[in-house]
């Protein structure tokens, strides 16, 4: 079994006083694909040392901001950095990796790629929104890409879109907000529908309402789960079909979070 976690850490240095370490030594996962990591390579390695992960780190350009890493336990084979928008803003949303799988007494070896995924929050009405729908347009054209070729891939992180209502908690309230908006629910509806790509929190997660993956710190939205899903793991045909279990890892309490995002963890017979 082939454990993937990913999760936004909302800063690694943050995550880690809070309890991170503590998580992923008791979940073991083989790929960590990690979001708004906010650190140089060199503190990266800090926290997750080479001698035991491989790693692939795409910081922003803006200190303090975003920035995508993948650590692996199996080698990575190729690595390929950021999206070639030409844009600043964004840099640090996107990493990928081919990761080689071993072979077996029954099983070939196969190479599975790995993206770490952090689309832009956006603001209506202010130019933030043009930002991530024009990397957005970038991510699609990258997943039809990826997709044509047929292999074991999954694009997973904060795509800071909910798809449908079961995916927030107050959807009524939230139509016309960034996250929500008909707009950029439609290009999750390109990747499933057209591109083919799988959403394996819905279809391992039934029909809703959630799991949710992030609550905001602030009131009671985490007590009474009044959340959004807006962490995925998205997988081609070939490889969702080899996936057995996907969990949401929300913390027992308010108070054992590591992070306003819960990881969302798959496992994959390979």
């Amino acid at each position: 079994m082939l454990t993937i976690a990913t999760v936004n850490v909302n800063g690694i240095r943050a995550a880690w006083k809070r309890g991170m370490g503590d998580w992923l030594t008791t979940r073991k996962p083989d790929v960590l694909l990690l979001q708004e990591v906010r650190a140089p390579d060199e503190l990266l390695s800090d926290f997750l040392p080479t001698a035991e992960w491989d790693l692939a780190h795409e910081a922003s350009e803006f200190k303090g901001r975003a920035g995508v890493a993948i650590a692996s336990r199996l080698p990575m084979s190729a690595i390929r950095i950021g999206l070639a928008t030409g844009n600043a803003c964004d840099t640090g949303r996107w990493v990928e990796a081919d990761l080689e799988v071993a072979a077996t007494d029954t099983t070939p070896a196969r190479t599975v790629t790995v993206v770490s995924a952090y689309i832009h929050s956006g603001t209506v009405g202010t130019p933030s929104m043009e930002e991530k729908y024009s990397f957005l347009e970038a991510v699609t054209a990258r997943m039809a890409a990826i997709a044509a070729d047929g292999g074991l891939a999954v694009v997973a992180g904060d795509i800071n879109i909910a798809h449908r209502n079961v995916d927030l908690k107050n959807w009524k309230g939230n139509q016309k907000s960034a996250g929500f908006l008909p707009e950029e629910r439609a290009y999750l509806d390109r990747w499933f529908d057209d591109l083919g790509w799988r959403d394996l929190g819905r279809e391992h997660g039934g029909e809703g309402p959630g799991p949710y993956t992030w609550w905001s710190w602030r009131g009671q939205a985490f007590d009474n789960d009044a959340g959004w899903r807006l962490d995925y793991q998205i997988a081609t045909p070939a490889l969702a079909d080899l996936a057995r279990t996907v969990e949401v890892d929300r913390a027992d309490e308010y108070a054992a979070r590591f992070s306003d995002h819960a990881p969302v963890v798959v496992g994959y017979e390979l």
